[in-house]
């Protein structure tokens, strides 16, 4: 374990012990509450902790006199230097500096896997994410869903989690069979017809070409005149089969591999739907009724008819809800729920579901279907990705003629690179709207998140090629490094910039637990900003710079900071699934 605040934690509960064993303090106090953070204002100190506040009250004594009783005990602590008693009860502790530049050392120990964190014990953890129709080329909002979902994946593991990415196919329906009637239009056309524009409500796009000709190529006129209930389940079976090969190579293209690949069509076939329902009805959480019209302007088409209905109500929903169309096929929340039992069955009692904001008002029946289906164990975290405004030098971005209505990913990662694209999907949090310029994301300015941090690495490679030919015979490997006398590192900038380093696992660990992985790009930007700095403060002052030819051994101590900045930031990037580039061309 490194999250040094997750190490304090345990040192203020070793001495709420001491306290206990000496008779200052109550036993048997729920210590679960007590938390050790940052503090609000950095100006106060390292370190600060809640406990003289959440055990005041069990403990029988006032905050500040436990507080100030708990003080007397820190101070014993080697590392703690100071401790102070603020407002109602907070304690603010102090770490010396010797502390700090041990911090560092372990972090070249540790190279790119600090960070790595226990949190998750192995706890098992499901991912779904993109699961996009397959009817066509992912578009960038797509490309948004699964750079979240990859990067969220990756963090949970590095947190210590056991994670599977899935996704989910949606190969039933209505729309999969557009998509074999839009083949077959195609598939006539490589047989050499004319047709005219394409029919209202098929997939217009030139992307279904390719699998046309291979058909007419492989089956010749077999289906060019047949009736469509011979045709429609032999085309649509083709039609998603090349969809999914577009799908799965655009995502190669963005570096997202999925380990399960789950079809609708096949878990209908196998009765999951029917079984997931049984189950639910034998527990008195289906029934036949009439729901209450939509809030608001009803529907013209709408009338109050007995329906088969989920219980939703009872698991945190608005109301109960449908499970069979008019027609008497299942609706697309019971497939859903039949889906995720699938998941659960599987060992899977934390889900995560990535989906595209305009699926919103699914969340809560969904996640009431999760708790129905594992009696209370499961839990369902959704997290929404809002568009994204694709626009280039300021102006939206035209449209792609080989989707027919939209850009698609692949048009995105081609134009600007892979690593482009995940970074910028990550600058801001899901819910949040997205603009991505394809002009701004090449600049070299710190407006450029990308180049920002990249630009950090990049220096930070540049500082040590030039430490190299300085300094020849010196082993500068970050095990030697971490062995060096980091003593000089004493300005407030270069302590600073070690206590952000030092900071990395709980950042990682805060961002696993939140299921945020945009978090990550701002604690990179941050530590970006403060390398940076220091770099400028060196040119502005020559006693300052990393590299001092008549002192070797402060030459080494800084060399030792700036290797542990590139470390840290290659850590964050593997995280975003970005290769750190050691050369800015």
């Amino acid at each position: 374990m490194s999250n040094l605040f997750r190490i304090f934690q345990g040192v203020v509960i070793e001495a709420l012990g001491q306290l206990q064993a000496q008779g200052k303090l109550a036993p048997g106090l729920d210590l679960d509450k007590v938390a050790v953070e940052p503090p609000r204002d950095p100006s106060h100190g390292d370190l600060a902790t809640n406990a003289a506040l959440v055990l005041s009250k069990g403990a029988g004594m006032k905050p500040r006199d436990l507080a100030l009783a708990l003080a007397d005990a820190l101070k014993a602590h080697g590392a703690v230097v100071a401790v102070e008693v603020a407002g109602p009860g907070f304690l603010n502790l102090r770490l010396g500096d010797g502390f700090w530049r041990d911090q560092l050392r372990e972090v070249l120990k540790a190279g790119t896997a600090w960070g790595d964190s226990d949190l998750g014990q192995g706890q098992t953890i499901n991912v779904e994410y993109v699961s996009a129709n397959p009817t066509g080329p992912m578009h960038v909002g797509h490309g948004r869903g699964a750079v979240v979902g990859d990067a969220l994946a990756a963090l949970l593991e590095k947190a210590g989690f056991q994670v599977t990415r899935e996704y989910y196919i949606n190969d039933a329906g209505a729309q999969v069979e557009a998509l074999a009637r839009s083949l077959h239009y195609r598939y006539r056309e490589a047989l050499g017809e004319t047709l005219g524009p394409m029919p209202e409500g098929l997939y217009p796009g030139d992307y279904l070409m390719a699998p046309a000709q291979a058909l007419a190529t492989s089956e010749g006129a077999r289906w060019q005149k047949a009736p469509e209930a011979d045709w429609l389940p032999h085309l649509r079976d083709r039609a998603v089969e090349a969809m999914m090969g577009l799908i799965k190579e655009d995502l190669a293209a963005l570096g997202v591999v999925h380990a399960v690949f789950t079809s609708e069509r096949k878990l209908v076939a196998e009765g999951a739907v029917d079984r997931a329902l049984a189950d639910l009805e034998s527990r008195g959480l289906i029934y036949t009724g009439v729901l209450e019209p939509p809030k608001g302007k009803t529907p013209e088409d709408w009338e109050p008819r007995p329906q088969t209905l989920f219980r939703a109500t009872q698991f945190g929903d608005d109301v109960d809800r449908p499970l069979k169309k008019s027609d008497g096929s299942w609706t697309y929340f019971a497939t859903d729920i039949a889906y995720h039992k699938d998941k659960f069955e599987r060992g899977f009692a934390t889900m995560i579901d990535v989906w595209g904001a305009d699926h919103g008002g699914y969340v809560k029946r969904l996640q009431a279907a999760v708790k129905a289906i594992s009696a209370g164990v499961g839990e369902l975290d959704v997290k929404l990705c809002q568009m994204v405004n694709l626009l280039k030098d300021g102006e939206p971005y035209k449209m792609s003629k080989r989707a027919g209505t939209f850009v698609t990913l692949r048009d995105v990662i081609d134009e600007v690179g892979k690593d482009v694209v995940r970074f910028i999907m990550l600058t801001r949090k899901n819910d949040a709207h997205l603009d991505f310029d394809l002009v701004k994301v090449r600049e070299q300015s710190r407006d450029n998140p990308v180049f920002y941090v990249q630009y950090a690495h990049a220096r930070a490679c540049s500082v040590m090629r030039h430490a190299a030919l300085m300094f020849p015979k010196a082993d500068l490997s970050r095990q030697a490094l971490a062995q060096a006398p980091l003593d000089g590192l004493a300005d407030a900038d270069e302590l600073a910039l070690i206590k952000a380093l030092a900071g990395w696992p709980r950042q990682i660990e805060a961002a696993a637990l939140a299921h945020e992985p945009h978090r990550i790009a701002y604690a990179l930007q941050e530590i970006a900003a403060q390398f940076h700095g220091l770099w400028n403060k060196g040119r502005d002052a020559a006693h300052l710079r990393f590299l001092l030819p008549d002192d070797p051994a402060l030459s080494m101590a800084r060399l030792a900071l700036v290797q542990g900045v590139a470390l840290v930031v290659a850590s964050g990037l593997s995280v975003f699934g970005v290769v750190p580039v050691e050369e800015m061309r």
